[in-house]
């Protein structure tokens, strides 16, 4: 009994979770326009909107450079000028393509070297209203000391009402799983010990 009982507390747990986490993605759009940083950050996906919408924040000057991250090998820069609807002498000049993410991890560890490159201290970060909560977990990991601010970008999940569908459901669920389990890593991660800075070296005598 004890047992049972500590199952269904978890899962009303995980259940309030879950409607708290749809609640998030579901306010988190319209999203407010950004403060200027130093660069733009879009991660691709199904939809072309969040790269639209990286590319008008760039050109409002809202950061100095883009990086679209998790592009598809195959894809050339004249594919992505027409998908992003980019204005061409901003897109030749200031738009960076990443070809070596090929999931949310591999996005922060590309944006991050990309930022360590341009030493870029700030960041605007768009992809999918869902996809949002799990991205900025992975970014503020891979790069701890960049200012990050999320611009999500509406999808046709309707958050507000994601349990009418079957479709939408399994994502919104699915995406609460992973979610969950980066904090549970990250979670993890900050019990160890914490790396001590090396004391200075002294001068010989």
């Amino acid at each position: 009994m004890k047992s049972l009982a500590a199952l269904l507390i978890a899962l009303m747990i995980w259940g309030l979770g879950l409607v708290a986490f749809t609640g998030r993605v579901d306010l988190s759009t319209p999203a407010p326009e950004p403060p200027e940083a130093d660069g733009v950050v879009a991660l691709t996906g199904a939809s072309n909107l969040r790269l639209e919408a990286a590319t008008r924040l760039l050109e409002e000057g809202k950061g100095k450079r883009l990086l679209i991250s998790g592009v598809n090998r195959e894809a050339t820069r004249a594919d992505l000028q027409s998908v992003t609807k980019a204005v061409k002498p901003i897109y030749d000049c200031c738009v960076d393509l990443g070809f070596t993410a090929a999931n949310t991890i591999g996005n922060a560890l590309e944006t991050a070297e990309w930022a360590r490159s341009k030493g870029y201290d700030s960041l605007i970060v768009v992809t999918a209203d869902y996809h949002m909560p799990r991205s900025m977990l992975e970014l503020s990991a891979a790069m701890p000391g960049v200012k990050l601010y999320p611009y999500p970008v509406r999808t046709d999940l309707n958050a507000h009402r994601w349990w009418k569908t079957t479709s939408s459901a399994r994502r919104m669920i699915v995406e609460y799983c992973k979610y969950l389990a980066i904090l549970g890593r990250e979670a993890f991660l900050g019990l160890g010990p914490k790396t001590k800075d090396a004391p200075e070296a002294k001068d010989s005598p």
